[in-house]
């Protein structure tokens, strides 16, 4: 008999975010395991999809638009044409982000039954969290799309593919940033605390409900460069420039270098945060099941 010569590995180690490319179906029958939980017993089930950003939606229109004059109109020639595209535009993306990385950071520790009883791949979990955001995304995006539509929107390529770049580098930030507060979450429990933090201040860090230049205004060109640089800037604004600015009269200026300088840093630091989260990840899951 001939001794094995397979190597060995540390128990519960697994080979990161490529173990989830190859359990697909895993990763589907957890996006449906969550979507049936979380509306069990609902009367509306899925069309809270619409209705919470729906009332999220009109409480700032009528706050900032109308009270506090964002809204450009003939006694304010100085506001946002279409501000409601504007917010609304930016609204879906940030709910995004908010609801996947706060159940990503959860997800682990939600469910510690089935880590502790089989093997499978961790980083499902918080994959799947951002997965199910994103098929709560999707109506959203069908009612801005029809707004836009009403409002005159006639996009060209580049402003749909900035749609899809938004969305690819708020979606990458979200699973990094998932993978490392989900790890973390498991030791300690302040995590979720500091997530949400987190994702108050990025509701206001980022130009949803006002506009960059008042921004730049503020800061100086030092410290706005580094507010641009912030990956979920860097989405909405794509996000106004595929949705919100070609419906406008082009009066009201996307940031400069957007696509050209931009659009690349806010990738590289999304990219370089789920690499951050994945090794984080795979540092800690080996004592996930004693922990849990």
């Amino acid at each position: 008999m001939t001794a094995s010569t397979q190597e060995l590995v540390e128990p519960g180690l697994g080979r990161g975010l490529a173990d989830v490319a190859r359990s697909r179906f895993l990763l589907k029958l957890l996006v449906r395991k969550e979507l049936k939980i979380r509306y069990r017993g609902s009367v509306l089930g899925l069309l809270w999809s619409y209705v919470k950003p729906g009332v999220q939606f009109i409480v700032f229109y009528i706050a900032l638009g109308v009270f506090l004059g964002l809204e450009r109109s003939p006694r304010n020639p100085e506001g946002l044409t279409n501000y409601a595209v504007y917010l609304f535009s930016g609204i879906v993306l940030i709910n995004f982000f908010t609801e996947a990385l706060g159940n990503a950071a959860r997800s682990i520790v939600y469910n510690g039954n089935l880590i502790k009883k089989i093997y499978l791949p961790r980083e499902l979990f918080p994959v799947a969290s951002v997965w199910v955001s994103a098929v709560h995304f999707f109506p959203q995006l069908v009612v801005l799309v029809t707004a836009c539509l009403f409002t005159g929107w006639k996009p060209d390529l580049f402003q749909l593919l900035s749609a899809v770049g938004g969305f690819a580098i708020v979606a990458l930030l979200a699973a990094g940033l998932g993978l490392l507060f989900g790890a973390a979450n498991v030791y300690f429990r302040d995590s979720e605390n500091l997530v949400d933090m987190l994702l108050m201040v990025a509701t206001w860090a980022s130009p949803v409900m006002y506009a960059w230049s008042m921004v730049e205004a503020k800061l100086g060109a030092a410290a706005f460069a580094v507010y641009q640089a912030n990956p979920i800037t860097v989405g909405v604004e794509l996000f106004h420039y595929a949705f919100w600015y070609p419906t406008t009269d082009g009066s009201s200026p996307m940031p400069p270098d957007l696509l050209g300088l931009w659009f690349p840093v806010g990738l590289v630091v999304s990219v370089l945060v789920l690499a951050l989260g994945q090794f984080t990840f795979r540092r800690l899951e080996g004592r996930f099941a004693q922990e849990l």
